[in-house]
């Protein structure tokens, strides 16, 4: 025996996510890498004097989970106590976000800034009463007159403000809302401090940026939380110059930095994937390209710790703003439109088409963030199209959220090798909001799991952090069970998928959009040791159960993150 293992565990379910979606009792880790999986005979002779041996008793032993879609410096400073928490059920109306930011003007002096992340519509008792009641600078000036105060949406993609923060923006009546945004205004057409899409950059733009030992604390406090859930990998969705605008900075290239620094000094707890984001909304290909260029090299030492996978667009906006690009019009009319430079939707197409040309001619992977059926279409097409050109083996280009992925879509992206990277904790967040938006047969249809695996897309899942929870339990129960956060109600039971695929979401399908899938996402012999104990048996438990089964070990490369077992 040249070497015995470092860990083994023993008598569990060792839910291997191999192509037979095999079911172990054992596992040994020996140097960060698995070593033997099967029976307590296959890894007993691997046992030694320094092998930690861990009793699962009927635990289930996974795969890291690789959240595919997570920006971790804005996740953590969305999150207290760099932030106040306005999600549900931290707060249930828009009285108590004013109550929330008249406590935080208690503690700060004046003139400050004061931020809050997470406030939803679908939440809050007087938009419930009234879905024409939106939120107003009114709702905050009461209680914040000497404090500017914004306020991110859970989406990222609405910002409230009070009139303090419009002051100082130099937000009125006359100021223009730049291209891609909307600066909302009321019956007299002063602005109410609701800003949308790139309309955010006017209060980002007056907020002072983040300092690196902010991104620094940010991203500390993200790879804690996700040691704690069993997150071993994730996709950090567009880093670079066009995020310098977004949340202080928090997408921006320092962070990018930020992530280099903590590899270097051996505190980067989870696997990072990148995708670079050289511009943001409203942007022409040519700045696109010309950015794109300027980025120059981003080679890294580790590449399996963290590398840059691939290039980031927004092509459309969301559903809730009515600016994802619809082929049918919303309830109350209206279907959205690209959000690329352009005055017309044949000009918005061919700069999106000339983007995703110009970066697969480079070389990079796509990632493209688009919700609305008609503007998935057209991305899906532009990567066909690109791909024609230049014919690129294995590019993996995927979709970005893919709300409305429609039936020819899924044609294209299989038929090419792509992907969609969907999300099911906001399907659960959002569930019973959109009914409003798109009307009940649209919104139960939204993230058709189902169709898009029988189709044969690789399906790979994400929360969007800061936008929901990085939860891949919630996100699991969700995939099967298809029910609302809100109500408890069934929306789209025929887009449900079994237990197995939605773990297979979460980890191999997952591995393969970081073209990691041969080394890393199942529990087989050679691949690194990143391990997630989940406690009770997963494959038995009633799916409204899965959110309470506790994580109770994380490991990452043969390393423990995370241990509450206490053996």
């Amino acid at each position: 025996m040249d070497r015995f293992a470092d860990l083994v565990f023993l008598d569990g379910r060792v839910v291997t996510v191999d192509a037979e979606f095999s079911v172990a009792s054992a596992l040994a880790v020996t140097g960060g890498v698995i070593t033997a999986v099967g029976g307590r005979d296959d890894v007993a002779p691997l046992i030694g004097p320094g092998t930690r041996v861990v009793d699962l008793r009927g635990a289930t032993l996974l795969p890291g989970i690789n959240d595919s879609h997570l920006h971790s410096c804005a996740f953590g400073m969305a999150t207290p106590p760099l932030s106040l928490d306005l999600g549900h059920p931290a707060v249930s109306s828009l009285a108590d976000v004013a109550r929330a930011v008249r406590e935080a003007t208690e503690r700060t002096p004046d003139g400050q800034w004061i931020t809050g992340h997470g406030w939803d519509t679908g939440y809050l008792d007087e938009c419930l009463g009234d879905p024409s009641r939106l939120p107003s600078r009114h709702d905050l000036d009461a209680v914040s007159p000497r404090h500017p105060v914004v306020l991110y949406s859970f989406s990222g993609h609405a910002t409230w403000v009070n009139s303090k923060a419009l002051q100082l923006i130099g937000i009125d009546r006359h100021t223009v809302a730049p291209p891609g945004g909307a600066i909302v205004t009321d019956a007299g057409g002063e602005p109410t401090g609701l800003l949308h899409e790139g309309a955010q950059a006017l209060v980002q733009n007056a907020l002072p940026p983040l300092s690196r030992q902010e991104r620094t604390d940010a991203v500390r406090s993200t790879l804690a939380t996700l040691a704690r859930l069993g997150v071993t990998s994730y996709t950090e969705p567009g880093l670079g110059p066009g995020g310098d605008g977004i949340m202080r900075g928090a997408l921006g290239t320092e962070t990018l930095d930020v992530y280099r620094r903590l590899l270097a000094d051996g505190e980067l707890t989870a696997r990072v994937g990148v995708l670079l984001l050289p511009t943001g909304m409203a942007s022409t290909a040519e700045e696109f390209a010309r950015a794109l260029t300027a980025i120059g090299e981003t080679g890294d030492a580790d590449p399996r710790r963290l590398a840059v996978h691939g290039v980031k667009i927004f092509a459309d906006g969301i559903v809730p703003n009515k600016t994802a690009w619809m082929n049918e019009p919303y309830v109350g009319g209206g279907c959205g439109s690209l959000c690329v430079a352009g005055e017309t939707d044949a000009e918005r197409i061919d700069e999106i088409a000339a983007m995703v040309r110009h970066a697969h001619t480079a070389g990079y992977q796509l990632g493209v963030h688009v919700t609305g059926d008609r503007a998935i279409d057209t991305v899906v097409d532009a990567f066909a199209a690109a791909m024609a050109e230049h014919p690129r083996p294995d590019a993996r280009h995927y979709v970005i959220h893919g709300d409305f992925l429609t039936a020819r879509s899924m044609k294209v992206l299989a038929a090419h090798g792509f992907g969609v990277n969907m999300n099911p904790t906001i399907k659960w967040t959002v569930a019973d909001m959109e009914e409003e938006f798109v009307g009940a047969e649209r919104a139960a249809y939204a993230w058709p799991y189902r169709d898009a695996l029988d189709a044969g897309v690789r399906v790979a899942s994400g929360s969007d952090a800061p936008v929901t929870y990085p939860d891949w339990r919630q996100g699991v129960a969700t995939m099967m069970l298809r029910e609302s956060k809100a109500g408890g109600r069934v929306s789209g039971p025929e887009q449900r998928i079994g237990l197995a695929e939605a773990i297979r979401t979460y980890t191999i399908d997952a591995a393969w959009q970081d073209f990691a899938d041969d080394w890393k996402g199942s529990l087989e012999p050679g691949k690194v040791a990143d391990l997630c104990v989940l406690g009770g048996d997963l494959l038995t438990a009633d799916p409204h159960d899965i959110p309470g089964m506790p994580v109770v070990l994380t490991v990452v490369d043969g390393r423990v993150v995370h241990d509450a077992l206490g053996n």
